[in-house]
């Protein structure tokens, strides 16, 4: 599988070191280009993989743009004449839709795709959906890279990648909220930072992990945490009146309309 990185940032790295570790791809395939020297050099030394300065495509099967969406723009006419119509590209730029590329790129085999920052630890959750003309071998491939990050949904309906990045792109940031605020309430009472820390992480991967294990839904598990007249009701009593499920479903939407504003 011969890939050309368009960018070696974050999350192009955890897609790099996934792959060669799989045996997806080995080093001489997968080509990366990134403005920065610095950048270009851990990645060849890290991975072993070829760098270069410029957008040289190289004859790849497959194009990944994993570059910031402001500088799509002034990329975009770099690949556009050197792109073969047979080559997949496969985007993970947030917000930028297959339209957008596809009048960019002047190119018709396009995969978009939002995956999430846990991804680089390979514990993400990617959306991806493709144009009509992406062939079943292309889906394949395309399934394959973004599955060594973490489960891979696909969907025929390029609304969801919007609904995908409200939900579980942003989502990370929502619980890491949710985490500091738990952690500076535990300051509150008494305990120091590093306590804090501790107890607020682990209560979080173990809930998660109880959710995930026991095959219950969070209202079952919740309810079997709040007795009735505890410390938890209490608790849930103050969320319920500032109104935090109202206020989780207004924070999604809001990001939900953002992204489809930042598609347009």
């Amino acid at each position: 599988m011969k890939i050309a990185f368009i960018g070696g940032g974050n999350m192009a790295e955890a897609i790099i070191s996934a792959l060669v570790s799989a045996g997806l791809a080995g080093p001489s395939e997968i080509s990366v280009s990134d403005i920065s020297e610095a950048r270009r050099g851990v990645l060849k030394e890290k991975y072993g993989v070829r760098v270069k300065p410029d957008n040289s495509l190289e004859g790849q099967e497959i194009v990944l743009l994993a570059i910031k969406p402001q500088v799509l723009a002034e990329v975009m006419p770099q690949l556009q004449p050197q792109l073969a119509p047979s080559q997949l590209v496969l985007s993970i730029i947030a917000g930028k839709s297959l339209d957008t590329l596809r009048r960019g790129l002047k190119h018709d085999r396009l995969v978009r795709s939002m995956p999430n920052t846990p991804a680089q630890i390979r514990e993400g959750t990617t959306v991806w959906t493709a144009t009509e003309r992406v062939t079943a071998e292309q889906k394949k491939a395309a399934a394959s890279i973004l599955g060594v990050l973490g489960p891979e949904i696909f969907v025929a309906d390029e609304r969801f990648l919007d609904m995908a990045t409200a939900v579980s792109g942003s989502g990370p940031a929502y619980l890491f909220l949710f985490a500091e605020a738990l952690i500076s309430a535990a300051e509150d009472l008494g305990f120091n930072h590093e306590t804090a820390q501790k107890l607020v992480m682990q209560t979080l991967l173990g809930s998660l992990h109880l959710w995930q294990k026991s095959g219950r839904s969070p209202q079952d598990l919740r309810r079997q945490v709040t007795s009735p007249g505890g410390t938890t009701a209490e608790a849930i009593s103050v969320f319920e009146q500032a109104g935090f499920q109202n206020m989780v479903e207004r924070a999604v939407r809001a990001a939900h309309a953002r992204a489809r504003e930042l598609g347009s």
